[in-house]
């Protein structure tokens, strides 16, 4: 998508995976993007024959970054570049050798930069306490990176998904930094969203959709239903999607007495088949306790159903006042209570569902529109493109502001 928002009003070059080519070029035959020249890339076989799927996955993308700064540097030889923008990977640790060109760099927008607070660590599992102490000491090594701090300090713009993340950017060097969502909705999916009704039929319904990992909180949000539903029997909690807390996450409803009222639905094939589960309910729970945007709130939101979440990350930033119930994330039992009591409230009161939904149906169409995006972005790279001018604040505002 960002792609076709900046071939809007620009031409581009594209350097990507060659195991992408045939999936591009199908999509290509049905739309085509006359301003946008695809260049496919892939490590030798000797250098790859090492990765499987997902395995090595990280260390393939670092060694793919530095080969394709060569090839970037030959095409911006031919062709003169203006901007120099890197998009993928999502994670601002990932360095960027197209830093290094001799033109105005465009970073992001990335995240990563989201922790799990430390006081909820002692609900983890062992396997998530790991991964956790893996991931933050993965972070900090990253930081020596000199070429992460060399892409860093070259940035015209770096976009941060979050503002935890936008600290660490700031600290590595960034000089200008500015938060913004990295997803958006097309006409076509908000209008595919807007034909779900209203729900206000009983039992009253939530839903949390994604994998089941240990970061998603899943397991606070099924105490502070088990907590609910003493007071509301007629409830139900449909957690969709499936992961390797699954089991887990079983074993803790029978042990609060609310597995017969929480329905593990497992992965679907196609997202049609969420999507039905989706307009069967009335409120998303999402008590990620770090994510850098929360694609699930965007669909809810623009299906008209009020979002839980916790008060960190990226669903904080999508979520209002006007459109859903942000919690504090303090202790586990605070956020059990406060969650028990966010889905009290909407339980209770239909009308204010109703108005959360509206409100954040609007939310969806101002804020996370990718033809607005497109458009925002294009001013981004005017500012960036001018190496001569200071980029202020307010210029960076979406939508635009003048300084």
């Amino acid at each position: 998508m960002w792609v076709q928002q900046i071939a809007r009003f620009h031409e581009v070059w594209v350097i990507t995976r060659a195991n992408n080519r045939d999936l591009i070029e199908r999509a290509l035959a049905k739309d085509p993007l006359p301003n946008v020249h695809w260049v496919y890339f892939d490590l030798p076989q000797w250098a790859r024959f090492w990765k499987r799927k997902q395995h090595g996955a990280h260390l393939y993308y670092h060694l793919w970054q530095f080969a394709i700064f060569f090839l970037a540097r030959t095409l911006h030889r031919r062709n003169s570049f203006d901007i120099i923008h890197h998009v993928t990977f999502g994670q601002y640790w990932v360095p960027s050798f197209l830093a290094l060109l001799p033109v105005p760099f465009v970073w992001g927008p990335v995240g990563g930069g989201e922790s799990a607070p430390a006081g909820f660590w002692r609900d983890l599992s062992s396997h998530g306490k790991f991964y956790e102490l893996f991931r933050n000491f993965g972070r900090s090594l990253a930081s020596l990176n000199p070429i992460l701090r060399i892409a860093a300090r070259r940035s015209r713009i770096a976009i941060a998904t979050t503002e935890q993340t936008a600290v660490r950017l700031r600290k590595l060097g960034a000089k200008v930094v500015k938060v913004h969502p990295q997803f958006g909705m097309t006409r076509s999916e908000r209008q595919l969203f807007a034909t779900f009704p209203i729900r206000d039929l009983r039992p009253f319904r939530l839903i949390s959709m994604g994998r089941l990992i240990h970061w998603k909180g899943f397991h606070l949000s099924l105490r502070a239903f088990a907590e609910f539903q003493a007071s509301c029997p007629d409830s139900e909690y449909w957690i969709v999607s499936a992961g390797p807390e699954q089991d887990h996450l079983k074993s803790l409803a029978r042990q609060l007495g609310v597995e017969r009222k929480v329905v593990f639905w497992g992965g679907f094939r196609t997202l049609q088949e969420v999507y039905a589960r989706l307009e069967e309910c009335d409120v998303l729970v999402h008590p990620a306790l770090h994510e850098a945007f929360g694609n699930v709130c965007l669909e809810a939101m623009a299906a008209g159903r009020p979002v839980i979440c916790l008060d960190l990350g990226g669903p904080a930033l999508q979520v209002t006042e006007e459109t859903g119930i942000k919690v504090p994330a303090t202790t586990p039992e605070q956020v059990v209570d406060d969650l028990a009591g966010a889905f009290s409230r909407l339980a209770a009161d239909p009308a204010l569902r109703f108005r959360f939904g509206r409100a954040a149906q609007r939310r969806v169409e101002s804020d996370f529109n990718w033809g607005k995006k497109g458009e925002w972005m294009n001013r981004m790279y005017s500012l960036a493109s001018n190496r001569n001018t200071e980029i202020c604040d307010s210029e960076l505002v979406y939508p635009s502001a003048k300084c």
